[in-house]
Formats: C-alpha cells, structure tokens, sequence
C-alpha cells in the first residue's frame, strides 16, 4: 500500500457563529484549531481518498459537489472520495438545520472548497507516497456512556436533562476505539509509524460546559487526541467518528481538563494497538490490501410529525412524503468505513459491525450527509430525544442496517471477485494466525 496524506488548518475567525446548541452562539475565543486531514491509499490498481473534518456534519449537496470536485482531479470515481466529520459542537454552521437556513455559513463552505480543491492538487502535483505495511486493530476503551436510560414500562430519560438517572445509565455502549495503521516498509523504519486512523464514538462534547465553554471554537477531545498520538508516536492522525447518537463522554460538558483526559486515554488506547499489531503480524498486518468504494442508496417515507413542517425539516426537503438516505463503503484492505447519512445511534452502528462482510467495519460519521439523528425502531416507542428527531418510519431502520450490511457484501465481492461471500473454516484462521489456546 502507497499513501500519502494532507493535514490543513480550517479554524475559522474568532467571532464566527458556532454550531450546536443555540444557533447564535457568536466565538469569543479558540480552545483548539479545527483540522482537515486526508489520506489518500493506493493498492496498485486503485485508490480512494478518506478526509476527516472538525465540523459539526455537512449537508449531501454540499457533500456531492466536494466528491466530485476531489475525484475529477484525483482521477478517481466520486464514490471513492469519502468526507467524514468530527461532529464537533464548536465550529461554523455547515449543514442547513431546520428553521435556520440563514445560518448556512456560505463563505466558509467556499473557502472549504478551495482548501480541498487546493490540497488535492498538491497529491498530483508533488505526490510524496510513502510505501506502507497496513495493520488494523481494535481495543476497548472506558470512554463513553449511553446517554438514555430506558425504564422497565419502556420509557425513555435523556441523561443531559435528567443528571439524577446517571448513576442508572445502562444502556448498551460501543467502547470500541478502532484503528488502521500504516508503518513503512523502508528499512529501519518499521518501528515508525506513518500514518494512524482512529475510530470511536462519543459526542464530542466533553469540553462543551455551560456558559463560555459553548461559544468556544474547539474540536473537542479529537484535538488532544491526534496531538498525543503525534508526540508519541511521530505518526500523523486522523479521527472518524463513529455511530455517536446516544454516545456521551463520561465527562459530558465539564470542560477542558476531562477533554484532555480523554483525548489522552483514546490516544494510549492507540498507542498500545500499535505495541501489540506490529508484535504480532501474522494476526494484524494485512496482507495483499486492496482499496475500493460503493455506494448505496434506498427511499424511506418521512415520518407524518416531519413532512411539510419548516420548523423540523430542512428547506429542501418540504413538500416531500419521501427522502433518499445513501450508504457509503470505503475498504482499506480487511477493513471497510462505512459512511452513514446522520447520527446513527451505537445500536445500528453495532448491527453493521456484526453483520459486515469484512473482519472490522467502522461507521463514518454523516459521511453522506445530515438527515439528523437515526435509532433502531422501538426507540420511537420509547421516545427520548433522538426518536423525537428521527425523519423516518421507525421500521426502515432496518432497512437501512440492511443496506449498509449488504453494500459491505457487495464491495468484497468487487474486491475479491474469485471468492465471493467464501466461508472459512475456523481451524484455517486459528493455524493462519497462530491463535493458542492457553491453560488456564
């Protein structure tokens, strides 16, 4: 595997309106830069460019345009130019929320284009490929906490309205920090990282506290995170986040200590994935890895609360009784992203991952675009927050699991045509990976 990577400053100017909570939250002061990082992979025959942002989400329009543009000049199918995002709280409005389109900041999105249009250029015109042994990972890290808690009649409280059900938060959580990590296959570099991808989920709302902390330009824990990854390591980063709907950070809105510390914890967790893949290649070290993308789309029918209502709904999609949610897959080797349109919650993001074709899969943060929060269907009996902003009938949360499911099947059949859908026998991988059985 070749890559070669582009890491751009985004910040805007103190001053500029923040997304999140209040829509006229005007930037005081900068706690930590906004980052576009990209990473362009190379398996020989193909390639496929996966860019991480520090913003909130981005609508698909806006999203289509920057695929197009990115693959015209990289020579590449638009579908394998994936864009993903932080979902941080603390930058510019790029997506057109319900009731505020007005807030859509148009000259940042125009200065966005002609960053990226700008770093794509660069890997054609000075390409600075670096030859790469590709390994995966995946460890759990103590993080994140569910932020409903759903009674035994069935009901739902949403923890950040309601502190005192903290202590009862059980519901199911998705620790999973996943990686991908390339190391150079020059000699005497192998232990020097190149390049790291991390992947997790949990709002990133940790430094978000009440008052000043919300009207802070800020990337939340990813910053803390990739720095220490960087310091440590010498290897570059990048963070995608994963299905975070209902993921909180256990320090959920107290400020920037905890940001830090859980920047730092996420950051060990890759460090120690780096300590055990690169120890044990014949298990984690890819081997022949090949690149590719896909994607997907189905029809799902607006919800009766949603259809023609300005106040919940998007300009452009009133006057509909149906809206388009897209899937995008994008594989590095034996491990595929997929791109979701919105904030799944970590249920459906879970489905996906146990069901995918591919040895680990990990959700891409609204990579085809904003359609707001997305739950499995009996959250819509259980009410809360995130089934009040779902747009869809409950019952085609599945089918859009389904989708994704089937479009990780699909892109392994393009890229391994000879065995499609090929059973393997348990004993082989055991003996192929030299998994032991120890005495207890």
């Amino acid at each position: 595997m070749k890559i070669s990577w582009f890491k751009r400053d985004i910040t805007p100017e103190i001053g500029t309106k923040v997304s999140g909570y209040c829509m006229d939250d005007v930037s005081f002061s900068q706690w930590s830069e906004l980052l576009m990082t990209g990473l362009l992979a190379d398996d020989g025959e193909n390639r496929v460019l996966l860019i991480s942002f520090d913003l909130q989400c981005m609508d698909k329009e806006y999203i289509h345009k920057f695929r197009q543009m990115c693959g015209a000049i990289l020579n590449i199918p638009p579908e394998a130019v994936m864009l993903t995002f932080t979902h941080t709280h603390g930058g510019p409005q790029t997506n057109c929320e319900a009731g505020y389109s007005d807030h859509l900041n148009v000259p940042y999105l125009e200065m966005l284009e002609n960053a990226l249009r700008e770093e794509c250029q660069k890997l054609v015109n000075a390409p600075q490929a670096v030859d790469c042994h590709t390994y995966f990972y995946s460890i759990a890290v103590d993080e994140n906490k569910n932020r409903r808690v759903v009674s035994a009649d069935n009901y739902a409280a949403f923890l950040p309205h309601n502190a005192e059900f903290r202590p009862l938060a059980n519901g199911f959580t998705d620790q999973e920090l996943g990686s991908v990590m390339f190391i150079p296959t020059a000699e005497g570099m192998a232990r020097f990282p190149a390049y790291v991808i991390g992947n997790y989920a949990a709002h990133p709302l940790a430094a978000h506290s009440f008052g000043t902390g919300g009207r802070r330009i800020s990337a939340d824990y990813p910053a803390p995170f990739r720095e220490y990854v960087t310091a440590e390591t010498g290897a570059e980063c990048m963070f995608v986040s994963g299905a975070c709907g209902d993921m909180i950070p256990k320090k959920d809105e107290l400020g920037s200590e905890g940001t830090r510390e859980m920047g730092r914890h996420l950051a060990e967790g890759i460090l120690r994935s780096m300590i055990d893949a690169s120890r044990n290649s014949a298990r984690f070290k890819m081997q022949s890895p090949k690149v590719g993308a896909i994607c997907r789309t189905l029809q799902v029918p607006l919800r009766k609360l949603y259809r023609n209502n300005p106040d919940m709904l998007r300009e452009q999609d009133l006057g509909k009784n149906e809206i388009e949610l897209e899937i995008q897959c994008l594989a590095i080797g034996d491990v595929c992203f997929v791109g979701v349109p919105g904030e799944w919650c970590a249920e459906l993001g879970a489905e996906v991952k146990w069901h995918s074709a591919f040895r680990k899969s990990f959700i891409a943060f609204g990579a085809t675009g904003y359609q707001d929060y997305m739950c499995p269907g009996n959250f819509l009996l259980q009410g809360g927050y995130e089934a009040k902003k779902q747009h869809f009938a409950p019952r085609y949360s599945i089918a859009m699991v389904k989708t994704a499911v089937d479009a990780t099947y699909d892109l392994q059949e393009l890229l391994d045509p000879a065995a499609p859908n090929e059973e393997r026998d348990p004993q082989t991988v055991n003996n192929q990976f030299r998994i032991k059985n120890f005495p207890l």
